[in-house]
């Protein structure tokens, strides 16, 4: 995705999504993109906000529409009463966002293509599939080679988010690798985002 397109989705959305990497896309132009975008005051539909919501889950952690209603289906077997909890649970936990979390990348896609590329290890054993979900008390690392990379060191000096709560990093000597310590939940997502609408959402489409 080019950053063009990035900017793009963000002010469409009205917000920063971390996970595209990209910091500043509403410093200069707050308003969605499009000849008339300044002139768009119109209040939003029922369901115009809750597409919105989805969208935002879709483009932050990158994935698809179809890869998402699989996650919603996981979720509501895991935790049928409090499964939007459960989906972040199972989004936050996916490989990709762990490597993007503990900062050893400046976005989602780029930590999707260390673990693609084999620079990453889940409890010593090389993972090459960003969609693993993990477990509380797994470990994730750098490779060696991995850990001497100009795009992970500039990463990891100047991560895009804050540690979250739910990851830690293994000891206070290295930051090469990281342990997930909890399973988080909807207050982990590092946006704004209604969690009511995406219920209603898919609740509509009995997913």
């Amino acid at each position: 995705m080019s950053d063009v397109k990035k900017f793009r989705i963000q002010r469409a959305l009205g917000l920063e999504l971390p996970g595209l990497g990209k910091v500043g896309a509403l410093d200069k132009r707050n308003y969605p993109p499009g000849q008339h975008g300044k002139l768009r005051k119109a209040k939003i539909s029922q369901y115009g906000a809750q597409l919105r919501e989805k969208q935002k889950l879709i483009f932050h952690y990158g994935i698809r529409e179809e890869q998402l209603r699989r996650f919603v289906r996981n979720a509501r077997s895991l935790q049928p009463s409090n499964w939007i909890d459960a989906l972040v649970g199972l989004l936050e936990r996916r490989l990709d966002n762990i490597v993007f979390r503990l900062g050893f990348a400046k976005s989602i896609s780029a930590a999707r293509q260390l673990v693609s590329h084999g620079h990453i290890l889940v409890n010593g054993r090389r993972v090459t599939i960003g969609s693993m979900v993990l477990r509380p008390g797994e470990v994730v690392q750098l490779t060696e080679r991995a850990d001497q990379l100009e795009a992970t060191q500039v990463a990891r000096q100047s991560p895009r988010l804050p540690m979250p709560s739910f990851l830690q990093f293994q000891n206070a000597e290295t930051t090469d690798r990281g342990i997930l310590l909890m399973i988080p939940d909807s207050s982990h997502i590092p946006f704004e985002f209604n969690k009511n609408q995406v219920a209603e959402y898919y609740a509509k489409r009995g997913v």
